[in-house]
């Protein structure tokens, strides 16, 4: 195949869907990992396709849903600084704080600015000599080598108006932590493709042996889907556990070397807080001690807030894979996408907002 409406044919997706009908035989519940594949299940309903047997579980799989309050908090404090520009992608403007969001901020008349990559946000430190400028930079290993660059040619060229606000996430310690945890029955997984473009499938075989639990490294459109449902399916029936790629187009064994070798170069694992679900040990990405003057919490000496979630709000338990969205009482009524409570109701990769987007009521 080599084109994108193939991934899209009917009649290929529903040859899958029949091979995964004839071979259910017990009821299993698998996760999808990342928002794209998410928004793609709800788009074009695969959920109601499979077998009854099958139940689809959302899982941490958006950069701008974990992102935690305290650090959305701190972002407000940043951009709340007349000497500061301050840049991030643009669905992070509407993500909300303790009290207001980043648009609100620059509703106020502060400098923020949207842009599409910290290349943007170097250009206008470029470009703006004497104001500081913070990139806001959020992701999971996707968007990290591109961040490391960025901060790479900042200091290679002695830029000290530069800095910014770290929140990169790391996926395979997300899915151990909720393995760990016991809380959601979980038989097994579909690894976002994007993330192991970049890292690979390595990391993940560890995990499958240690909980006896197949994953699957899934593309993000509708044969893709059902592709990755059936290679897990097939597995579970068959009393496998082992680490599959359907997605073979994009993703490598070994991964993106280069771009591996440049997170490696400027970042340190560090712990991480998830936004509804707390610390993760060694869950993210830190600049290391050579680029830790372009570390806008350094620069600024900002200290952690306990900032908590509002209560109505249950996005912690819809990313572990404990709830769906519309079981929230906030869901529809009181957290819409012009006025949302939780991030998971924001971004373009929020479960809550496929939900809304493609599904108001759904069964599950």
């Amino acid at each position: 195949m080599k084109y994108l409406s193939e991934f899209r044919d009917a009649v290929a997706v529903q040859n899958v869907l029949d091979m995964i009908h004839r071979i259910t035989n017990h009821n299993w519940q698998i996760m999808e990992i990342c928002g794209g594949q998410t928004h793609a299940i709800m788009k074009y309903g695969l959920q109601e396709l499979l077998p009854d047997k099958i139940t689809l579980l959302h899982g941490p799989g958006c950069p701008v849903c974990v992102t935690s309050l305290n650090t959305i908090e701190k972002a407000i404090r940043l951009a709340s600084n007349s000497k500061v520009i301050f840049c991030s992608f643009g669905d992070m403007l509407r993500v909300p704080g303790k009290e207001k969001d980043l648009l609100s901020v620059k509703a106020e008349g502060y400098d923020i600015r949207m842009v599409y990559s910290p290349m943007d946000a170097l250009q206008i430190a470029r470009n703006n000599p004497n104001r500081e400028v913070i990139f806001f930079a959020i992701g999971f290993e996707t968007t990290a080598p591109a961040v490391a660059m960025a901060v790479h040619q900042a200091k290679e060229s002695g830029m000290t108006n530069f800095s910014m606000l770290i929140a990169h996430v790391l996926v395979p310690p997300a899915m151990n932590a909720i393995l760990s945890s016991g809380r959601a029955k979980i038989d097994g997984f579909l690894a976002a493709g994007h993330v192991c473009t970049v890292m690979g499938v390595q990391e993940y075989t560890t995990i499958a042996e240690a909980y006896q639990i197949p994953i699957v490294v899934t593309g993000f459109e509708p044969l893709d889907l059902v592709q990755g449902v059936y290679f897990c399916v097939r597995q579970l029936e068959d009393g496998r556990c082992e680490v599959e790629n359907q997605y073979l187009r994009s993703v490598r064994q070994e991964g993106n070397i280069q771009a591996r070798e440049w997170m490696q170069k400027v970042f340190r694992v560090v712990d991480r807080r998830w936004r509804g679900i707390g610390i993760i040990p060694a869950s993210g990405l830190g600049l290391n001690e050579a680029y830790l003057d372009f570390d806008a919490e350094y620069k600024f000496n900002m200290s952690d807030e306990d900032v908590k979630e509002p209560e109505i709000c249950i996005s912690g338990q819809i990313l572990q894979g404990l709830k769906k969205p519309d079981a929230c009482p906030a869901f529809g009524k009181t957290c819409t996408p012009e006025s949302p409570l939780g991030a998971t109701m924001v971004s373009s990769e929020g479960a809550c907002a496929a939900y809304y987007k493609y599904r108001r009521s759904h069964a599950g």
